[in-house]
């Protein structure tokens, strides 16, 4: 007997046949599908088409399994070192849609997604100084230098030795 499929429609009304089984790793879905009974479409309006196709590919992935639990804190700042290396390979992306990817995640319910999203954040922070981190995020630095010092001087406890 075939699987039943679910259409998932992205933002820009792109629609994809998808798995009932992959479509559910998303809690919202199979909370949809739960109560409203197989739906016709589900539409998606705050997933861009390109950031469901990587939702989907990462949800037929672990299809047949979960994947394992990301220990925290990052032991490393190789990702790699921490995750399997397919999950590694899945999150290499541009900044933006590595957060297009965060936000699809915990609007779509997957836990283990949003945690691998966010520990790929976690490791681009891993040992860096806030200037270096301003740099990567293109963060404007809007503190005064008396302020910066004060901050510094109110957190001295947190600073690594």
């Amino acid at each position: 007997m075939a699987e039943v499929k679910l259409k998932l429609v992205s933002s820009e009304g792109t629609t994809y046949e998808v798995e009932e089984t992959v479509a559910c790793k998303s809690q919202l879905i199979k909370n949809m599908v739960e109560d409203a009974g197989t739906a016709e479409e589900i539409p998606l309006p705050n997933v861009k088409s390109e950031i469901l196709e990587k939702v989907i590919e990462y949800c037929r992935h672990y299809r047949d399994s979960s994947p394992q639990e990301i220990e925290k804190p990052l032991k490393s700042a190789m990702l790699s070192e921490v995750v399997p290396a397919w999950d590694a390979n899945f999150v290499e992306l541009e900044q933006e849609a590595l957060f297009e990817l965060i936000l699809a995640a915990n609007y779509l319910d997957i836990k283990s997604l949003l945690d691998l999203t966010c520990a790929k954040v976690a490791s681009m922070l891993k040992g860096k100084t806030a200037e270096e981190i301003r740099r990567q995020f293109n963060i404007e630095n809007d503190f005064t230098p008396e302020e910066e010092a004060q901050v510094r001087e109110e957190n001295k406890w947190a600073e690594l030795e």
